[in-house]
């Protein structure tokens, strides 16, 4: 085992020393474990690295999971798997922070890339048309519960409040892109802090803080791994659509506040609208796919870039050119969270309690619940009517899509999914009913609805 004083700054943990040290092969066990089991979103899975690590194992107190927990959900990008990163991180350094990180998403990655080419290659057949058109009811539901609970967790002032309603106008009435949103809400919550908040010391956990130059390096080097594939792209003639989706998802990457749901949002104006690589219903089937594997939901965008790089890549095989962009998806998206726990963590720590800063952070987290208020009635609208059409509201900007508010044709209302959406909602805020079981019965009344109506 290393010698924790002779590891680099950056592979540090800089917090207590863990009550019970694994060995690194048990390290590789458990988190193999919670890779292959991680059904449930953020939700589920942080519950369950909460119960390998604090209570069976003892690897963190309470207070120091919570601490970590905290510092993740501040981040941009998937805080399970991030949370997961970091505790490898802290109990094995670098090396159990990559194995950590590594095994929380590759289980449902692989899981991913098999169902996206079923999808791709029988996307057709009555049956898994059957499937979808139940897993999407179910998928509505979801984004509906995580509406009511991250509202209830985050709009506790008329700020906030006031907040979440602006960043739902202008995402579904006025189609502004998500991250100027985003950034918007970050400013006045930093704005607002000034006259409201007093200023407060930042945190010091107990060490001075890391050498400036060995965390730059740091960072240039997982920065250069990230963006490494992209240098490939370039060089090969006829993959010019990936290195654009590449590109894409290392953007997102950076901006993916408040998980899965909250950025879909933007990735579906975007990969639908803007480039056309995707077809609505599309979108939503692919977020279905993410809920039934485990692992991040973000692996939704591994589907988008499986289905680009199996209708774009010309010279090879379908199948192959959607393994690629699939793994390009996944490579762009989770790669940064070995750079903010590795390059960031040592600085960050230390400013989680700057008054301002928070008041920022909290600002953005409640103009997240207006973005995925505006995902949820987007997919509502796509998922229980048949045909839609936009009110412009503003003149056409020459050279971009024509936007405006997305009306629905109500008498192409489909009643089959509104009742199979209104069940899958009882089931799962009424009766606490299990995500998979409610998936699984959702999907079987479509296959059957299907086969009696097809």
């Amino acid at each position: 085992m290393a010698d924790p004083e002779r590891l680099p700054a950056s592979a540090k943990p800089i917090t207590e020393t863990p009550a019970q040290t694994p060995e690194f092969s048990e390290v590789l066990r458990v988190f193999a474990r919670i890779g292959l089991l991680s059904f449930g979103g953020p939700a589920g899975q942080i519950a369950m690295l909460h119960k390998a690590v604090v209570e069976e194992r003892q690897w963190l107190s309470e207070e120091r999971f919570l601490h970590a927990l905290s510092y993740c959900m501040l981040l941009p990008g998937p805080e399970a798997q991030q949370l997961a990163t970091y505790i490898g991180w802290l109990v094995k350094g670098v090396r159990g922070g990559i194995v950590a990180g590594l095994l929380f998403v590759l289980p449902g990655l692989g899981v991913m890339i098999g169902l996206s080419t079923a999808y791709a290659l029988y996307q057709q057949t009555d049956w898994l048309t059957g499937l979808f058109f139940g897993l999407k009811a179910a998928v509505l539901a979801i984004v509906v519960q995580a509406l009511v609970r991250l509202s209830v967790r985050t709009l506790k002032s008329g700020f906030h409040i006031a907040l979440a309603v602006g960043a739902f106008l202008a995402l579904f009435v006025l189609d502004l892109p998500f991250p100027l949103v985003v950034l918007g809400a970050g400013l006045l919550g930093y704005w607002r802090s000034r006259f409201t908040a007093p200023v407060t010391p930042s945190i010091d956990a107990g060490e001075g803080w890391p050498a400036l130059a060995s965390q730059l390096l740091s960072l240039l080097f997982w920065v250069v791994i990230w963006q490494l594939p992209l240098l490939i792209l370039w060089l090969v003639d006829g993959f010019e659509t990936l290195a654009t989706l590449f590109a894409f998802f290392s953007r997102m990457a950076l901006v993916t506040f408040g998980g899965a749901y909250a950025v879909l949002a933007y990735v579906a104006q975007v990969v639908v609208q803007d480039y056309g690589w995707l077809r609505p219903g599309e979108m939503v089937d692919g977020l279905a796919l993410a809920e039934t594997t485990p692992g991040p939901l973000v692996l939704v965008l591994s589907h988008i870039g499986y289905l680009v790089g199996f209708r774009t890549v010309n010279g090879i095989d379908p199948v192959i050119g959607g393994i690629l962009g699939a793994l390009l998806a996944a490579w762009a998206t989770f790669v940064p969270s070995f750079i903010w726990i590795f390059a960031g963590a040592p600085y960050i720590e230390r400013l989680r309690g700057n008054a301002r800063m928070s008041a920022a952070l909290s600002a953005i987290t409640a103009a997240v619940v207006g973005v995925i208020c505006n995902l949820a009635l987007w997919f509502g609208l796509h998922v229980l009517f048949r045909e839609m059409h936009r009110i412009p509201l503003l003149p056409p900007i020459p050279g971009k899509n024509t936007s405006g508010l997305l009306v629905p044709v109500l008498s192409s209302l489909d009643l089959a999914a509104l009742a199979l959406f209104l069940v899958s909602a009882f089931l799962l805020i009424r009766m606490q009913a299990g995500m998979v079981k409610v998936l699984a019965f959702c999907a079987l009344v479509g296959v059957i609805w299907q086969v009696f109506t097809g």
